[in-house]
């Protein structure tokens, strides 16, 4: 079977025992229903693995005993920022799930003028929650020893305008370059940009431009706004990442 992969929140690093979160000691728990001397893998977030044992199991806490640590890195050389508009229901936590499970290393929701999502300041904070256990999950499931980092929900112009040195793509069924005409990628990597489900509009895409936006054609198909997520992501690290054919 299987050894269960679990994050924990806490640098582990010169570690010999450390305490489940309240979360991983549900899971392993209640839902793998483990006992004590099974063994684990935990992560903390820092690209190593950490090699334990369940030492103590108590109804609402368990404890577990490192024996050994190593690095594992699985991170792709092509560092990937996704910015994508909120989508309705259960949209944006597939692609969140999705987007890291193929090496994304942050997103960030964002409004635009025809995001259909509404969210007040509570119901905000707990999406970003739910998001970044959706993120750390997807970790734990892929082989991730690293977290993807989903960051609070910014307008779009405001996280068009942010200045760093990636490569900032928007995706357009006009656009005159493909993936593959595009100029060297640089090391820092992709800025992606991925509109709602009725685009970005005339304005937005204007305001893209102004902030040094690409725009790139992905082929002769209208793509929904996961689909489109996906299938640019994979093709970004099938080119530039560590997806292989």
């Amino acid at each position: 079977m299987r050894i269960p992969r679990i994050y924990h929140p806490e640098r582990l690093e010169g570690k010999s025992h450390c305490i489940l979160s309240e979360d991983a000691a549900n899971h392993v728990g209640r839902v793998l229903r483990m006992s004590v001397g099974a063994d684990l893998i935990l992560f903390d977030g820092s690209n190593h693995i950490f090699h334990a044992t369940i030492s103590r199991l108590e109804k609402k806490q368990i404890e577990a005993t490192i024996h050994h640590t190593e690095l594992d890195d699985r991170e792709s050389p092509l560092p990937i920022h996704l910015g994508q508009v909120i989508s309705r229901g259960d949209r944006m936590e597939f692609t969140i799930q999705k987007s890291v499970e193929l090496g994304v290393n942050t997103i960030t929701p964002l409004w635009s003028e025809r995001c259909g999502v509404k969210l007040d300041g509570e119901r905000q904070d707990k999406k970003l929650q739910q998001w970044q256990k959706i993120a750390i999950a997807a970790c734990e499931q892929c082989g991730r020893n690293t977290i993807a980092t989903i960051r609070p929900i910014m307008k779009l112009s405001d996280w068009c305008n942010e200045q760093d040195s990636m490569l900032k793509l928007n995706l357009h069924p006009q656009a005159k370059y493909t993936l593959k005409s595009l100029p060297d990628v640089p090391k820092e990597g992709v800025r992606l940009l991925i509109g709602s489900e009725g685009g970005l509009s005339p304005e937005e895409i204007a305001m893209t431009e102004q902030a040094g936006f690409t725009e790139i054609l992905l082929g002769k198909r209208i793509l929904r706004t996961e689909t489109a997520a996906l299938a640019t992501i994979t093709a970004l690290q099938t080119l530039y990442g560590d997806l292989s054919l």
